[in-house]
């Protein structure tokens, strides 16, 4: 008997769809393009999902009054910016200018989408006519409707980032923090009711995970709010269409900007923070910019070679008097010198650190590093608090800081990724939360509880190595110390070979014989 093939979702036939028809365009042009449609279909559905009700209601002389469809949430949409209108349209040989023209006109007349919609990508990308036909009537094929629990078209959309960003690959897809990484930050934190910031904003998936927390625990979104900046453009307006297809109102600054040179939520205090900042982003400022900017207040300055302690500043100085915060960083920054180490023994003064979490290679579609999760929390001290139905007593963690080695976690996934399956979040955040509220057993290979004491004759190190016991290996082997020795080694190598090739330039050009390379 024949296997029976699994049935494809909706998520997985439209993205073959689209994706057969996307001819000559790059992803990184094409995902607009696509994303752009899926929200025209969706507000348009919205729209006259509104409309009708308007008219059951007797209400039909206000149907094209904008304020009416904005009060509930809806954007309004004039008869040449409907999907019906596109689709009458869709054979026509004018139909890129009709989508560009539909796209600009609802942004025009729905202040929340100010700087959301693609501009002018259907007509500048010349598209083939019959090809932009035949996506319209793929997109065309999704209900947006049939099952508001289900989420159908927000479903398709985050689909469709992942998949958009896995073809894009190695150092584009950075708009886009993979969704079991972004999952366990949220269950980690716990982002239940409050102001919710991320200064590198992407996609906007740190919110649409801090909102399904937030349903999952019974809680009412209208308890958070929520801040963001994006630096590209581009990724600003698939945050802010991502953000308005799930209802979610959102603050992510008048227009996309550098979150250091021109921080557009400057007084902000933040009771939870959810980053995945660029990895070691060099020459994030000039050699005299930002000394005296007040997010360093009370720490070293940042050096210009590496922002990662930038970001890390600009975090804490963002966070509430109770806040928390969790982001990724490159593991770099566990160990670094300089004004690094400075910062970092500060902040470990501080009692701010509460969590490390090293994570498998692998996770992200830009990178194959290892990368780690740290947790920050300005309220280390004993306090009472209520998640959804739950009450918590947590104790007194000001003198301990947790280190999780998560790098033995995690399942295939797209052949060549990592992703946390459900059962390694829960895993993690269970243990996590039990440290929280009372004292754990020490766990080789996967975590350990050290005392700032132990942290501070370690020299301020965070590398979970150095505490979690491995009892697979030789505990007298000093992992920095050895990729430092076989640094050292290569170094020789390489000045050996450099040192050959030139000899072997110097016995020819004697011989007469040039050779240029």
């Amino acid at each position: 008997m024949a296997k029976q093939e699994k049935q494809k979702s909706i998520e997985e036939t439209l993205w073959d769809s689209a994706n057969k028809l996307r001819g000559s365009v790059e992803s990184a042009e094409y995902k607009h393009v696509v994303l752009g449609l899926i929200f025209l279909k969706f507000a348009s559905d919205k729209f006259e999902e509104h409309r009708k009700a308007m008219i059951a209601k007797g209400q039909e002389k206000y149907i094209e009054m904008p304020d009416f469809y904005g009060k509930e949430n809806v954007f309004y949409l004039d008869e040449a910016s409907r999907w019906s209108y596109i689709i009458k349209n869709s054979k026509q040989n004018d139909i890129a200018l009709k989508i560009d023209t539909a796209l600009h006109n609802i942004e025009k007349k729905n202040k929340a989408l100010k700087g959301a919609l693609p501009d002018n990508y259907f007509s500048r990308l010349g598209l083939d006519d019959t090809k932009l036909a035949s996506l319209l009537d793929t997109i065309n094929k999704i209900d947006t409707l049939v099952d508001k629990a289900q989420d159908i078209v927000g479903r398709v959309y985050e689909y469709f980032l992942s998949k958009f960003a896995l073809a894009e690959g190695k150092g584009k897809g950075e708009f886009y923090t993979p969704k079991s990484i972004v999952n366990l930050i949220a269950e980690m934190i716990e982002p239940y009711k409050g102001i919710i910031y991320d200064p590198a904003c992407g996609s906007g998936g740190m919110f649409v995970q801090s909102i399904k927390f937030i349903e999952a625990h019974h809680g009412n979104k209208k308890e958070i709010s929520i801040y963001g900046q994006e630096y590209t453009n581009t990724t600003y307006k698939l945050a802010k269409m991502n953000l308005a297809i799930r209802g979610i109102t959102g603050n992510l600054g008048e227009k996309a900007a550098d979150t250091f040179a021109e921080d557009q939520h400057k007084d902000l205090k933040a009771d939870f923070i959810m980053a995945n900042p660029p990895f070691n982003q060099k020459d994030w400022r000039a050699e005299n910019e930002l000394k005296d900017d007040p997010r360093w207040r009370g720490y070293d300055v940042p050096p210009k070679s590496n922002a990662n302690y930038g970001w890390i500043l600009n975090m804490v100085s963002k966070l509430s008097e109770n806040g928390i915060a969790g982001f990724i960083l490159a593991n770099g920054a566990l160990s670094g010198g300089g004004e690094e180490y400075k910062i970092r023994k500060t902040l470990i003064e501080n009692k701010l650190l509460e969590a490390i979490l090293v994570l498998p290679r692998n996770l992200f579609y830009t990178t194959d590093i290892s990368v780690t999760l740290w947790i920050l929390n300005k309220n280390k001290k004993a306090q009472s608090k209520t998640i959804g139905d739950e009450q918590r007593q947590f104790r007194d963690r000001d003198k301990e800081i947790l280190f999780m080695d998560l790098r033995q976690m995690g399942e295939p996934f797209e052949k060549k990724f990592t992703q946390f399956s459900d059962e390694d979040i829960q895993k993690v955040v269970s243990t996590y939360h039990q440290w929280q509220t009372k004292e754990i057993e020490n766990i080789p290979e996967f975590c350990y509880s050290a005392t700032i004491n132990e942290v501070i004759k370690k020299d301020f190190s965070l590398v979970p190595s150095k505490y979690i016991e491995f009892v697979n290996r030789d505990e007298n082997i000093d992992f920095e110390e050895k990729m430092k020795a076989l640094q050292g080694e290569f170094k020789e190598l390489l000045d050996a070979e450099t040192q050959s090739k030139n000899d072997l330039l110097k016995v020819f050009k004697e011989l007469g014989y040039e050779i240029k390379l």
